[in-house]
């Protein structure tokens, strides 16, 4: 039987400002959640689908996160560490490098540059969006429509890991 353990971890918040080509989110901080789910041992990654899908985030793929800088303009992003470790580094070139491991949770704005810069063989990320949303894969400056898309996606209704009362509400005002 997979168990969703979500645990009320402490939620980072990271800012980002415009970086070169990649927009951020400069409304939106990026919120991650550190060890906020105690995954099953058999399919860690279906703990974190289960979580994901309860809180209104269907979970769309198993995968990485990709070597190369890139955004999204209408889709905001959940990636759930389901096994391994990851530098990640956000907010684009010469961005932050976080240092990323199973059971951590990031919450990416729309718009936030990401890219993995070195992991584990065994890294494996749940992703997830919200009910509409989508990852479009962007990889050079925006144009003045996606960031009107970026500016205005709608909020999702839950946060993915906490659910109604979750992190989400509380710093995506």
């Amino acid at each position: 039987m997979i168990r969703s353990q979500a645990v009320d971890a402490p939620v980072q918040r990271l800012s980002f400002e415009r970086n070169g080509w990649v927009p951020n989110n400069p409304r939106l901080p990026v919120l991650v959640y550190i060890k906020a789910i105690a995954a099953d041992r058999i399919d860690p990654a279906a703990t974190f689908e289960k979580t994901f899908n309860a809180n209104g985030w269907p979970p769309q793929w198993r995968y990485g996160v990709y070597d190369y800088h890139h955004y999204h303009t209408q889709g905001h992003e959940v990636l759930g560490v389901a096994s391994g470790y990851a530098r990640l580094m956000l907010g684009g070139p010469q961005g932050r490098v976080l240092e990323v491991s199973a059971g951590d949770v990031l919450l990416l704005p729309a718009g936030t540059g990401h890219c993995n810069v070195e992991s584990s063989e065994d890294f494996l990320v749940v992703g997830a969006y919200p009910p509409g949303q989508h990852a479009d894969i962007c990889r050079e400056a925006p144009t003045p429509q996606q960031l009107e898309s970026i500016h205005n996606l709608p909020f999702p209704q839950q946060d993915p890991v906490q659910g109604l009362q979750g992190a989400l509400q509380r710093y995506w005002v």
